[in-house]
């Protein structure tokens, strides 16, 4: 199982280029405030409790299994230490204390709290306007608090605490942050025209949805996700690797599937778009080891179904093209990292081809 990377990572902050900002770049010494004719300040918010995108945060809203905010807060009795429900399910004694757990209790106060601190995280308030739409403030306590995004650092901290909780195993929590991800990336894209670098955020935290749903055994929901993140991604430019690379697994993604589900043809289908994309990276940027490995990987996994659809000549065909492939392919000083995984796919590659020759040769001698 493979860990997602954030794809929040590289992502510059929307108020990068406000002027107020390059004049403290520039080196101004005060920073604007916020005026009594209540436009909005440009100072950059800071979590008062830490919790950031950058920083690794425990606190008293962490789970001290996964390290991420707490999910389905459960309280162990009678030490009443608090976890994720899903993590301290896994355990008699209290990773904490070593106390017996006798039973487990939902703690919904504490959960209502954290679930409010997530949904504000890195937000502020915007006024409820009147029916004119003219900014003057409404009063009524009983209206849905309205929250406008200050900056990328909610993506990234809502991909930050759902990978943490993926790398734990707590699913359920990570399909949940990924989720709020999700809603607030398609908001912003309704009023937004930097619609390529929101489209490929998109793109990989749909992606990572499908890894939650496939972990979780759910290969329906896992598939529409990793359909989605296609549709996404597929509005890009192809120059980008990161893009591309994305796009060819989530292709791969579904084949395997499909092929889990004993669609071979549609497996097939998917496995020869993975392959496309990638053939046409290396046609654009010759030479990438890494990217020259995933062509290989992509004629493996064409190969291998061709081979179960009894294509023997079309599976022997592709196993030779990728063995010839990574035979050839020379590594740099600073591609040595990637000579494990070539190991690896060639010995598979050549174990596919001569289990098919030696199964050729032995139907020919039986005949």
């Amino acid at each position: 199982m493979t860990t997602p990377v954030c794809p929040f990572v590289k992502a510059a902050r929307p108020d990068d280029t406000c002027p107020a900002k390059k004049a403290i770049a520039a080196g101004s010494e005060t920073a604007p405030t916020r005026k009594d004719s209540g436009e909005a300040a440009t100072v950059s918010p800071k979590c008062p409790f830490g919790y950031d995108s950058s920083n690794f945060k425990l606190g008293p809203l962490s789970c001290m299994i996964c390290h991420a905010l707490l999910f389905d807060s459960t309280k162990c009795v009678p030490c009443s230490h608090l976890f994720c429900q899903v993590c301290i399910s896994r355990f008699k004694d209290c990773p904490l204390c070593g106390a017996d757990i006798e039973k487990l209790e939902a703690d919904t106060n504490l959960q209502s709290m954290v679930d409010r601190f997530i949904e504000g995280h890195a937000r502020i308030q915007r006024p409820h306007v009147d029916a004119n739409g003219e900014g003057e403030q409404v009063v009524n306590e009983d209206k849905k608090v309205i929250y406008e995004d200050v900056s990328l650092d909610r993506g990234a901290f809502l991909v930050q605490q759902a990978m943490r909780a993926f790398r734990a195993q707590n699913f359920k929590s990570a399909k949940s942050r990924l989720t709020m991800c999700a809603e607030d990336i398609r908001g912003q894209l309704e009023k937004s025209d930097n619609s390529s670098e929101l489209c490929s955020q998109l793109g990989a935290v749909l992606g990572m949805l499908g890894d939650c749903c496939r972990a979780m055994g759910d290969s329906t929901d896992a598939i529409n996700y990793f359909e989605e993140s296609v549709e996404f991604l597929t509005k890009l430019s192809t120059d980008d690797l990161e893009i591309t690379h994305t796009l060819s697994v989530s292709f791969n993604k579904i084949g395997d599937l499909k092929y889990y589900d004993g669609d071979l043809q549609a497996a097939r289908s998917y496995y020869l778009r993975s392959l496309g994309v990638r053939r046409d990276v290396i046609k654009n940027h010759p030479g990438v080891a890494s990217q020259i490995l995933d062509v290989a990987v992509s004629l493996a996994k064409v190969a291998d179904v061709d081979s179960t659809l009894g294509k023997e000549d079309e599976a022997v065909n592709g196993f030779q093209e990728a063995i010839k492939l990574l035979e050839s392919l020379s590594l740099k000083p600073e591609e040595a990292s990637l000579e494990p995984r070539r190991l690896s796919v060639l010995a598979f590659l050549k174990t596919q081809l001569e289990e098919k020759q030696s199964g050729t040769t032995a139907s020919l001698v039986s005949t």
